[in-house]
């Protein structure tokens, strides 16, 4: 993919996050705060509350030297994909959750969300997303950085439940099963794996 530059989110490129999220439907309303909020926060958010959370998250990593919540794909000056990734534990959703259990007691990072403009989806974006992810993870001192993706081998997914990324992406790019999320009733589900992939 030519002319591909990948860079953190920072209050300056806030227009091009928003041009980009304005080109498919679910980012106009989740604003990648899906994960971030506990399940009863979120559900009570209006669209708004959403963009001015995630608006707010990428102010204050600015303000205070932290991680950018995520990182922007830039082809011919225009944003075309996105990557929401930080520690685990700054995904409230994922702390507090029964079905994507914690592995181990490592301080992980996670890999949690991409958007990828429609015209530019099976171009390989996705792992340009997914190497520069783990290149920023690294630059942070992550030791290790996991996913949660869906397996879409022999079924028909329409491409937002895709979010997650799909498997085959993280193996690709070197990330190896350490679990696998679990059904309500606690029952392992091989079709979304917990994978991993070891910074140190």
């Amino acid at each position: 993919m030519p002319n591909l530059e990948v860079h953190p989110l920072t209050p300056e490129r806030w227009d091009d996050l928003v041009d980009l999220f304005r080109q498919d439907r679910d980012p106009r309303w989740c604003w990648c705060m899906w994960w971030r909020l506990r399940a009863k926060d979120f559900s009570a958010n209006r669209v708004a509350d959403n963009r001015a959370g995630l608006e707010a998250l990428t102010t204050a990593a600015a303000a205070d030297g932290g991680p950018a919540p995520g990182l922007l794909a830039y082809m011919d000056d225009r944003a075309v994909g996105w990557v929401s990734l930080g520690p685990r534990d700054d995904f409230e959703r994922l702390r507090r959750s029964k079905v994507i259990p914690r592995v181990d007691d490592r301080p992980v990072w996670s890999v949690v969300c991409f958007v990828v403009n429609p015209q530019a989806r099976g171009t390989g974006l996705a792992r340009r997303l997914l190497d520069a992810a783990v290149a920023y993870a690294r630059e942070h001192g992550a030791q290790a950085i996991e996913a949660y993706p869906v397996d879409p081998e022999g079924q028909r997914l329409e491409p937002e439940a895709l979010f997650p990324g799909a498997v085959r992406t993280f193996r690709a790019a070197g990330f190896e099963g350490v679990g696998s999320r679990l059904t309500q009733s606690g029952q392992p589900r091989p079709d979304r794996p917990i994978v991993r992939l070891d910074l140190g």
